[in-house]
């Protein structure tokens, strides 16, 4: 059960990136490949920044509240490895950005106006919408750490525990081997996913 359930929540996450690469590209050969690379480069990351930078912190004497929820501004602004670590970043925003922007005009342009590229106009309203939400979050919220644990736990809440548990209690309804147990389990995980999102408020 558990092995079908993180299969689901994964393929529910690939399954556009396969179909836009599929659309995409000529060959097909090397996209397990790239995907497992991709995979393995943003797990790395975050096992870097979790393990060695807030696990090794020393703490005490310093205590783990001074950390900053965004990672270079725990170093000075005049260290210059941090200063490169910054252009990086602002060149990955660059290449990362019109990805981003074209699995959203799939995506909604796609099923509201059953064309990815309606009209210029279209498009660029859609492009303004997007930067500028960015913008105005930046500007009146930036917390970084706040809006990654409210989305996270939003998104979590329909991909990881509603969505799923769903789609595999109506299958097993439509083939009559729903029981109640299964049911009540299910459930459980569904509370637990929106218990999980309220406590993101009181922390």
């Amino acid at each position: 059960l558990i092995v079908k359930y993180v299969n689901f929540v994964l393929t529910t996450f690939c399954e556009q990136i396969g179909y836009l690469e599929d659309t995409s590209t000529k060959t097909h050969t090397a996209k397990v490949r790239d995907l497992s690379i991709a995979y393995m480069l943003v797990t790395l990351t975050y096992l870097y920044i979790g393990i060695l930078v807030f696990a090794s912190f020393p703490s005490p004497p310093l205590s783990k509240d001074c950390i900053e929820q965004n990672f270079l501004d725990n170093f000075p602004s005049s260290d210059i490895l941090s200063f490169i670590a910054r252009i990086f970043l602002l060149f990955q925003m660059m290449t990362v950005y019109p990805l981003l922007g074209y699995l959203a005009r799939v995506q909604l342009l796609g099923h509201v106006f059953g064309d990815i590229y309606p009209s210029i106009l279209h498009v660029l309203v859609l492009n303004l919408i997007i930067v500028g939400a960015g913008v105005i979050m930046a500007c009146f919220y930036p917390n970084i750490g706040g809006i990654i644990r409210y989305s996270g736990a939003a998104c979590g809440l329909a991909f990881v525990f509603i969505y799923p548990s769903l789609i595999y209690i109506i299958s097993l309804h439509q083939e009559e081997r729903l029981t109640w147990p299964k049911l009540i389990f299910h459930i459980f995980i569904i509370i637990l996913g929106l218990a999980n999102l309220i406590f993101q408020f009181f922390m």
